[in-house]
């Protein structure tokens, strides 16, 4: 059988069962989640984070417990009590340099260094929800290990909101350290909560999912003179004004957006260092952000040659550096049909909504350039609240509903047995 040609899951004896261990779990995983909200940490140093789930996976029994993957990852295989598949479940562990502002008696204090500089650190993203959901997901599982049919895989991944700079991390670097061998996954399983639904409410989509996501910087090289004689010199800021302007027409008047999205924003500008000097350079940062490889070397040429022809009209130098990061996410679209089922019956068929897709990025992508995935999403925003007017994630003001946990735990508990069973 191709990891194409997925049947339709079975719940077999196990649905009411995983329920009744998730809601028993269900006050230990807010436990979870609020201890690491309130004592978060930033890409490749979830030192603390990593020694909560280790310890916690070997008091289940698990068969294999392996730290230390890509700097602070964990790795768990649980094996069933029947003969079967093997299927991963991957939950992020990172926390952003965001200043917390959500008014909640865990709110973290918790400061840092991060790329030099001094910040807040908060779990603005929700992965304390997913590394405590996973936890919980690991707790039902174990309790049920004489009715497994297969292996279950547990992947808890340090630096999904990247490493700093100069170090290598993420879902890339576990890969390499060997996170999905021995055994080799069939299927990968992941969920991010999101502000974009209420609590109650999976969301998902087939094929390309979440974008890509390239950074991308541009030195104008000038030459400095007075303020008050700008003849005698080059002006980059205004040349930089230029290709800004320039660099919204890539998209607008370059790319096929009936066909994929795509988005190019320039998010930082630097330059100068008085009102009246003309700097000899301005750097500009931006991120580039679309859902099909072509489309994405498309955009990256286009970008390139925008802002060295618009520089060179001005007199002016231009460096430009573009570093690919994030692929497209992209949830196998057989996979996901199989498995709509699962979510809908967890959740209720009401309940579960196909989605716009997210110009977001995730690098649960790599792990889904090598297995069949599906990355889904669960409302965090309180059902009284208009998720449009909720503050999005990465906000110092995203607040979760902790209701959310209990059907992130049934939802990835209910996917790996279905499938298992399914692929039995």
């Amino acid at each position: 059988m191709s990891a194409t040609t997925i049947p339709a899951p079975h719940a077999g004896g196990l649905t009411h069962r995983i329920d009744t261990a998730a809601a028993a779990v269900e006050a230990r995983v807010i436990a979870w989640r609020r201890d690491l909200h309130q004592h978060p940490e930033l890409g490749n140093r979830e030192t603390r984070t990593a020694g909560i789930v280790a310890e916690h996976l070997r008091s289940l029994g698990l068969d294999e417990v392996r730290t230390g993957v890509a700097h602070t990852g964990v790795v768990g295989v649980l094996k069933g009590g029947l003969p079967g598949r093997v299927v991963a479940l991957r939950a992020d562990m990172d926390a952003l340099p965001v200043t917390e502002e959500v008014d909640v008696a865990f709110a973290s204090k918790v400061r840092a260094i991060w790329n030099g500089e001094s910040v807040g650190v908060m779990h603005a993203c929700g992965h304390d929800c997913h590394t405590a959901i996973l936890l919980g997901v690991a707790t039902v599982l174990a309790g049920l290990r004489e009715h497994l049919r297969g292996s279950v895989k547990f992947i808890f991944q340090p630096a999904e909101e990247m490493p700093p700079h100069g170090e290598d991390g993420g879902a890339k670097m576990m890969i390499l350290e060997g996170a999905l061998q021995d055994p080799a996954p069939q299927a990968i399983f992941g969920l991010h909560v999101t502000s974009r639904q209420n609590v109650g409410y999976l969301g998902y989509r087939p094929g390309p999912t979440m974008a890509s996501s390239d950074r991308f910087s541009i030195t104008v090289h000038g030459k400095q003179t007075h303020g008050a004689a700008p003849w005698l010199g080059v002006d980059p800021i205004v040349t930089s004004a230029q290709v800004i302007l320039g660099l919204q027409t890539v998209i607008s008047r370059g790319v096929d957006i009936a066909r994929e999205p795509a988005v190019v924003t320039v998010g930082m500008i630097k330059g100068g260092v008085r009102e009246n000097i003309i700097p000899d350079s301005v750097e500009m940062r931006g991120t580039i952000r679309t859902f099909d490889e072509d489309m994405r070397d498309d955009v990256h040429e286009r970008v390139t040659t925008l802002a060295e022809s618009v520089a060179r009209g001005s007199r002016a130098g231009c460096t430009v550096c573009i570093e690919k990061n994030y692929p497209v996410t992209v949830n196998d679209p057989a996979l996901t049909h199989a498995m709509v089922p699962t979510l809908q019956r967890v959740a209720g068929a009401d309940k579960v909504q196909l989605i716009a897709k997210v110009t977001g990025s995730e690098d649960f992508s790599y792990f889904q350039k090598l297995v069949p995935g599906l990355f889904f999403f669960v409302g965090a925003t309180r059902p009284e609240i208009d998720p449009a007017k909720a503050p999005a994630n990465h906000s110092p003001r995203f607040h979760v509903d902790e209701r959310a946990l209990l059907l992130g735990v049934r939802s990835l508990a209910n996917l790996a047995c279905d499938f298992l069973e399914a692929r039995a």
